[in-house]
């Protein structure tokens, strides 16, 4: 059997091969396993609700009883009808639990598992790949053109859209786990219920990270200069609790992933440009950053990250001066700014 790649899992899917008796999940998205998984086994019966029809067994058991498995699959259901077998991920190897079952072909049976992330060369995906009775299915994280699909096809089944503004957000903020999309997805529905069209401002109510935009707020007002916004920005930070460290590092990577983009508005591409090729930047950032890249010189940048970089590890050598390190360090930055 050729190994299916990432992208043609759902056409796999979709055609129903009655040689496959066995599919394997595996992945380091464990929602979309789960989802998958839970798609083929209430498929693969009359009645997902009855234990009898669909049986759920423990990888952990499984491993430790390997026949336990063979003997499952060759049991006739009591009031006969189709059956499937659904097993839960372990950390230990499954492979020879499944190698006698992929044998012979399964009758009204079908076994579904689990199977966590699984390398390369793991025993279990190696053995599922080359059967031709198994089918072994890859599971990452929604990305680009996926994540989009799966954000409109749920918005359109509560009967709302999304600007694309809105969009861009919600494309920059989900997409790491699928059942953790859909539940943030499920909230946002919830609370646009009674609208038409999702905005940016219900996005931002519902998905983002308060202390996070107060960290990314004090970090574009010190690096467009502006001691105003800097001064109660910092304030406010230490009023919620935010570690003087973790600030520290964001205007760090700032200042690192700034100066490569200098370099190009330096060889003459214009700074909105530029800015369009950043990764998961909120677009209401963009302005900022804009005038970041107007700003700095790739000169004054890799005196930042140096300045930056110095009060990192004082913070770790003077944890109790964190707060006047930080607040420092960042009125430092936004004076070269100024400049």
């Amino acid at each position: 059997m050729v190994a299916v790649k990432a992208g043609d899992v759902a056409g796999a899917l979709r055609r129903v091969d009655p040689n496959i008796g066995l599919y394997l999940f595996y992945g380091p998205d464990t929602g979309l396993v789960f989802e998958r998984a839970e798609s083929v086994a209430k498929r693969s019966v009359d009645d997902p609700s009855d234990p009898f029809q669909l049986i759920r067994l423990d990888g952990e058991s499984v491993a430790l009883d390997p026949i336990r498995l063979a003997d499952e699959a060759g049991t006739m259901g009591l009031f006969g009808g189709r059956r499937a077998i659904w097993i839960k991920s372990t950390s230990r190897n499954l492979a020879p639990a499944v190698e006698p079952v992929l044998k012979e072909r399964l009758q009204d049976t079908t076994i579904i598992i689990e199977g966590g992330d699984l390398a390369k060369s793991a025993p279990l995906r190696t053995l599922c790949e080359r059967s031709p009775r198994a089918l072994a299915l890859p599971c990452y994280a929604d990305t680009g053109r996926d994540l989009a699909g799966l954000i409109d096809e749920t918005l359109r089944e509560a009967n709302l859209t999304a600007g694309r503004d809105a969009k861009a957000t919600l494309l920059a903020s989900l997409g790491g786990d699928r059942l953790a999309t859909r539940g943030e997805l499920a909230k946002l529905i919830l609370y646009a219920h009674g609208k038409s069209e999702i905005t940016p401002e219900d996005v931002d109510a519902i998905l983002s990270d308060v202390s996070s935009l107060a960290t990314d707020a004090v970090i574009d007002a010190a690096f467009a200069g502006d001691m105003t916004s800097l001064e109660t920005g910092l304030r406010r930070l230490a009023a919620e609790g935010v570690a003087p460290s973790s600030v520290l590092g964001v205007a760090l990577r700032h200042a690192l992933t700034l100066l490569p983009s200098c370099l190009e508005v330096e060889g003459g591409r214009a700074a909105g440009s530029v800015v369009e090729t950043w990764r998961g930047l909120h677009f209401r950032r963009k302005p900022a950053i804009e005038r970041h890249l107007r700003q700095w010189s790739p000169a004054l940048l890799r005196r930042a990250v140096a300045v930056l970089q110095a009060s990192v590890l004082e913070t770790r050598r003077q944890a109790e001066l964190d707060q006047a390190i930080l607040g420092k360090t960042l009125l430092d930055i936004a004076r070269i700014a100024r400049r």
